[in-house]
């Protein structure tokens, strides 16, 4: 008789995913979380039913550009798959971006929008990537932007109706420079009554979105990021045809192959400054807290979705006299697998609830200070976990793993884009570190540090404790020692990922003990105990300047500039 596999099924995302449970029950007073548990277990059960059997279907389709009408008109028209299609009423009728301004959970409403971003998002074909930008986009135009444009805006970029609910872009990316966007060609200039716009951006995300913010020089500001402005522009004029926009192409991307990335050419796009016509990377700030807390969920979501396929398979495919989660180093691989996980998930969560201090005027000047520093480290932490992780569920299910039609490929794929988008890990190490030197903030990420360690009294927690404890010391001594120079930046990596794996196993061990107090069993210790052994302490990788300048440039030469 012959034999054949059979595939991993899930179960529901919501019943699950024991972790998402646990924490909206701590993090929430009773009566919320009884209010947003039978919608968030409904979307656990979409997200892993009829969603995920419409992805498997959709696989190989991709967006489409089509420049040219039938009859010679330039239209630049982008079509979306059926999953994005489908995504895009799920938004809108779940609220994934309206939960966050709604309030009805008040400073926690973050908590309950991101909770249906992680359990959607890994069905959704990264249409987490326009919803995070139109999250961004309506906070920054909220703090910032005259009342025509909020109320042009906002309500449709928060709206639950599908048929009114509009998605924005973020158009920052040139050719001349990515993160560096000081060196930003495009020119804004004055005509007539309005600024038009004229450039190339190089890397939009998303370029079928109903408006954008952008970044811009208008005509007569200086050089550097100080002389640029952020500008509000729709992608479409009343009529339909397009805003003095043109989409050269479509990138042909590694992974998130679903969603449209564009480079574009402004020729003349009509569009209005948001505030004012200099400070324009200052004004983006508010979009990037918001992407970079959304990255930093997505992250944990598809490392979330990874291990339950590799568990599911775990427990159907047999080898060797018995099914995979049976062998001792099969359970022990997924084991550190999921202690990752589960560090990254409460660092993600913990900066959404800064987030949402901050959103509803809550934040203390202390929780203003630890989330410029939580939200960097949060996304670069979990980024680099995310690759790492469903690298090995790729690994775990041996060849099939390594087939498209399993899906996982994609996983990977897309997982691979978190570490980039939003700033790479080394431009978020720095701006960690910047964010660091200001008044009050060590004291505030060393006492958020202390806070969820203090509970912490089970004798089997004292190895988390302690570990975090030391990291923290040395950590701080070498940020003292190093002052601002060029080691200190060869160092800021380490720093940050050891500050951000130091910050996610205090938050492990704070709820792992209340996992204990609560009756509610020994796996959050567990992952406590796991993520420890595993080290947070990266600080000894390093080799000084001279090392770094021979082994990167795999020469003599720029070692010896060094000396």
């Amino acid at each position: 008789m012959a034999f054949y596999q059979d595939p991993p099924r899930l179960g529901s995302a919501w019943t699950d995913d024991p972790l998402l449970r646990e924490h909206l029950a701590r993090a929430l007073p009773p009566d919320a979380f009884a209010a947003v548990a039978p919608e968030l277990e409904e979307v656990g059960a979409l997200a892993t039913g009829p969603l995920l059997a419409l992805q498997e279907e959709d696989r190989e389709a991709e967006p489409a550009l089509v420049q040219w009408d039938a009859w010679g008109r330039r239209v630049d028209r982008i079509t979306v798959t059926a999953v994005w299609r489908e995504a895009a009423r799920l938004a809108a009728r779940h609220g994934l971006v309206a939960v966050a301004y709604e309030r009805r959970l008040g400073a926690l409403s973050r908590l309950h929008q991101l909770a249906l971003v992680h359990l959607l998002e890994p069905s959704m074909d990264t249409y987490s990537c326009p919803l995070a930008m139109s999250d961004g986009a309506a906070r920054a135009l909220l703090d910032l932007a005259p009342p025509s444009l909020v109320e042009r805006a906002v309500p449709r970029l928060t709206a639950r109706d599908p048929a009114r609910a509009w998605t924005s872009g973020q158009w920052m990316t040139e050719r001349s420079g990515g993160s560096d966007v000081s060196r930003t060609e495009t020119v804004a200039r004055r005509d007539a009554d309005a600024w038009r716009l004229h450039g190339t951006k190089w890397f939009t995300s998303a370029t079928s979105a109903e408006m954008a913010l952008a970044l811009a020089r208008p005509e007569g500001n200086p050089d550097g990021s100080r002389g640029l402005a952020l500008f509000y522009v729709e992608t479409r004029r009343e009529d339909g045809t397009p805003n003095g926009i043109r989409v050269n192409r479509l990138k042909d991307k590694l992974g998130t192959r679903k969603l449209p990335t564009a480079e574009l050419t402004l020729d003349g796009a009509r569009a209005e400054p948001v505030a004012g016509l200099r400070d324009g990377v200052r004004a983006i700030a508010p979009v990037l807290n918001v992407t970079r807390t959304w990255n930093a969920v997505v992250a944990v979501s598809y490392m979330t979705r990874g291990l339950a396929l590799a568990r599911a398979y775990a427990r159907l495919r047999t080898a060797f006299g018995a099914t995979l989660l049976e062998k001792p180093l099969h359970a022990d691989t997924l084991a550190g697998l999921e202690a990752e996980r589960e560090a990254g998930f409460l660092l993600a969560f913990r900066a959404a609830a800064l987030l949402g201090r901050a959103d509803a005027g809550e934040a203390s000047a202390a929780d203003l200070a630890l989330l410029r520093v939580a939200i960097p480290l949060a996304k670069l932490t979990t980024g680099k976990q995310v690759v790492a992780v469903v690298s090995e569920v790729v690994e775990a299910f041996g060849g099939a793993g390594y087939v498209e039609d399993t899906g996982l490929p994609r996983l990977l794929r897309d997982a691979q884009v978190l570490p980039i988008w939003e700033g790479t890990t080394n431009v978020l190490a720095l701006e960690a570190l910047r964010a660091l030197a200001a008044e009050g903030a060590p004291e505030a990420f060393a006492a958020e540090v202390r806070r969820a360690l203090g509970g912490a009294r089970a004798p089997a927690l004292r190895p988390a404790v302690e570990a975090c404890e030391a990291a923290l010391g040395r950590a701080a001594a070498v940020l003292a020692a190093r002052g601002t120079g060029a080691e200190a930046e060869a160092d800021a990596r380490r720093v940050a990922l050891t500050l951000g794996r130091t910050l996610a196993l205090a938050l492990l061990a704070e709820h792992a003990q209340w996992c204990l107090d609560t009756g509610r069993g020994r796996r959050a210790p567990a992952a406590a105990q796991r993520f420890a052994r595993a080290g947070v302490d990266l600080l000894d990788a390093g080799g000084g300047l001279e090392e770094a300048a021979l082994l990167a440039g795999g020469g003599e030469a720029e070692a010896a500039g060094r000396r």
